[in-house]
């Protein structure tokens, strides 16, 4: 397991410096034009332009800008650690911000993922155990119609039901868990849930399908024949190995949405990284959609590093492939 988990490590190190790579060639060296007057901005000064060119070392060849674009992303930079840099569009540092607004998305993200986990599982489990009958028909069914459903509908549908009509909840916007609980708790209910119900429904398909392939093994059949009960056949045998493909695709759903609850967010007015990233794109503003970018993509290598080491936990053959 040791060695499973140190090759793991040695190939997600490999694909953070790839990411790292791919980013920098993206904005700094594909695009045509001077790199400080892009990241500086269309209207920019020629002094804010000086400023740029300095602050990234733009003066050196390619090799050395993007060993000062690795180097400050690893050691540090004047506004702290990790070295995400400076926006010049509000002349503050990206890494605050960053932090004030991942904290927003990262409870969206883990009370989405908690709901659809507790929704989407167990649906896809009684599914697949009572395959064919009106509860796999009618669960199915529903997991079709909500995978389809646009977010920004089913959001826009919440809040004209929940705050609107029946008046139960509050609207859009976000209070921060310090201030009070309660409040936090209320503003969202109505996000997790929808970003939830898209999700649970992907799950439920995804937990079926991988169950009905489990409880079709030999090893199965024998538990059965050794006068194991069905629910312990299933919870206990089936389970353990149907999970697994759920595990994976769980790692990089977090990840992607780290970046990619952009509807969610404008919907319901949360200032997470998702609104923040598509601000970014429409003032152009390259450092903090760098930042955010590289950021995004780190996650998503890092959550798929702890899928592989949960799924090897519970599934042995894979650390032995």
């Amino acid at each position: 397991m040791v060695r499973y988990i140190i090759r793991r490590l040695l190939w997600t190190g490999l694909v953070v410096l790839l990411v790292t790579l791919l980013a920098f060639v993206i904005f700094f060296v594909l695009p045509s034009g001077d790199p400080a007057t892009r990241f500086a901005g269309r209207q920019a000064t020629p002094e804010l332009i000086e400023e740029v060119r300095k602050d990234l070392n733009l003066d050196g060849n390619v090799v050395e800008q993007y060993t000062t674009f690795v180097g400050d992303l690893v050691t540090g930079d004047e506004y702290g650690w990790p070295g995400l840099g400076f926006s010049f569009k509000t002349r503050e540092a990206i890494k605050p911000e960053l932090i004030d607004r991942a904290q927003v998305t990262g409870t969206l993200i883990a009370g989405g993922a908690l709901l659809w986990l507790l929704i989407g599982v167990p649906v896809g489990v009684l599914a697949a155990v009572r395959r064919n009958t009106l509860w796999d028909r009618l669960s199915m069914g529903t997991a079709l119609f909500f995978i389809s459903a646009p977010v920004f509908w089913l959001g826009l549908l919440a809040l004209y039901i929940f705050w609107k009509q029946l008046e139960l909840l509050p609207g859009t916007g976000y209070v921060a868990f310090s201030e009070s609980p309660g409040d936090w708790f209320a503003h969202m209910i109505l996000p997790w849930t929808v970003l939830a119900l898209l999700f649970a429904a992907i799950y439920a398909r995804i937990t079926r399908g991988s169950m009905i392939d489990v409880l079709s093994e030999d090893y199965v059949r024998t538990a059965r024949a050794k006068g194991l009960t069905e629910r312990r056949v299933v919870v206990r045998h089936g389970l353990r190995a149907g999970i697994t493909p759920v595990v994976t695709l769980l790692a990089i759903d977090l990840g992607v949405l780290v970046g990619g609850t952009i509807v969610t967010e404008t919907v319901f007015n949360l200032q997470g990284l998702g609104n923040w990233l598509l601000v970014a794109a429409e003032t152009s503003d390259l450092p903090v959609t760098l930042a955010v970018t590289v950021v995004v993509a780190i996650a998503v290598s890092l959550l798929a590093l702890v899928a592989d080491i949960v799924y090897a936990l519970l599934d042995p053959r894979v650390r032995y492939r």
